[in-house]
């Protein structure tokens, strides 16, 4: 007899940790095979690899701590260990770390197969070409990891070291309530994540305005969208005043709008503005990728003749955008030249800005 066992209880349980040892990576690699074909059931463009690399670790974990943990369950606590450490039998903490190590071990495995999952369906929507699926599998991937992450902390607290949760809340009392408080900003940041994706008032790829911020949203989170800005900066917006602040989609934009204003010397004859306007309307009509030109004089005062130049073209990129404007420009550059129109003050001034 040691420790109130007898020698051969000790010898079968170390067989069955070496058998546990020696099997693991075939029985884990047997479950995880078994696993991918339900999986290439749904799928068959499914990489067995990035599976099995996935399952494989926690597999092999969890199936020898459950065994170690079983075969050591099958011996008599030894009562030279049946002591209390402030005031807590010494053998309840064994089990509950016991307990503990089990189910922190399957929360893992857990994790891992939303990863896997997540790893197809992000694939899927790749394949698909659809940045705005992605966005959501990452989105719910994180939020399911946070909720398993939470019920794992509840099943040890429980499960492992006997709490009753409900009284565990019910008596945290003004520490819960300072809780909550602090909490308040992260729920509310989180709840409006929701929002986000059932309202869909932007996604994953579209250029967006905000709070003087301008950009791309490249990632829509728990807490927070990130914004990559036309100044290629990366900005953290809480989700909260991403919902609260209006939100100007510019991807959703049906036409995009140019301003020119130019500036006329006074003392130009009104045959030549007539002229001028007349021939500039007549080059936007002919345009086919403008839509909706209008060309006026606008405003005279003491020292200047206000033209107004304002065009629409289709929601074209940024980068042809600006090579139409280029060309307008020029064009509208050699008509001013051809009529010797002298230009008010310093010259020429344009505006441009972006409508949706």
């Amino acid at each position: 007899m040691i420790f109130d066992n007898p020698l051969k209880k000790y010898v079968f349980v170390l067989i069955a940790i070496v058998i546990g040892l020696l099997f693991k990576r075939i029985f884990s690699k047997f479950v995880a095979g078994q696993l991918f074909r339900g999986a290439a059931a749904l799928d068959k463009g499914i990489d067995k690899t990035s599976f099995v690399k996935l399952l494989l670790e926690p597999l092999e974990i969890f199936l020898i701590a459950f065994i170690t943990i079983v075969a050591l369950d099958k011996l008599r606590f030894p009562s030279a260990l049946e002591f209390e450490v402030f005031d807590v039998p010494f053998k309840s903490i064994v089990h509950g770390i016991a307990k503990t190590i089990l189910i922190v071990v399957f929360i893992w495995l857990l994790l891992r197969l939303i990863d896997f999952i997540s790893l197809l369906l992000k694939e899927k929507a790749r394949v698909a070409g659809g940045i705005k699926d992605h966005q959501i599998v990452v989105f719910f991937r994180d939020f399911l990891k946070v909720m398993i992450g939470i019920v794992g902390l509840l099943m040890v607290l429980g499960m492992a070291f006997g709490f009753e949760v409900s009284k565990l809340w019910t008596g945290l009392g003004l520490a819960g309530a300072a809780l909550a408080l602090s909490l308040k900003e992260s729920i509310e940041n989180l709840i409006a994540s929701f929002i986000i994706f059932f309202d869909k008032p932007f996604m994953a790829g579209d250029n967006v305005k905000v709070n003087n911020i301008s950009g791309t949203v490249e990632r829509i989170g728990l807490r927070s969208t990130r914004i990559r800005t036309d100044l290629k900066t990366y900005v953290t917006v809480p989700n909260k005043q991403m919902v609260d602040s209006i939100v100007d989609n510019q991807t959703l934009r049906t036409y995009r709008k140019a301003e020119i204003r130019l500036q006329f010397d006074s003392a130009t004859p009104a045959d030549t503005v007539s002229s001028f306007v007349r021939d500039c309307r007549k080059m936007m009509e002919e345009k086919d990728y403008i839509s909706d030109a209008t060309v006026f004089l606008n405003d005279i005062s003491g020292n200047a003749l206000q033209i107004n130049i304002d065009y629409f073209t289709t929601p074209i990129p940024m980068k042809e955008f600006n090579e139409i404007k280029q060309k307008l420009h020029i064009e509208i550059l050699n008509l001013i030249e051809s009529r010797k129109i002298v230009i008010a003050g310093s010259g020429m001034t344009v505006k441009l800005e972006k409508l949706s």
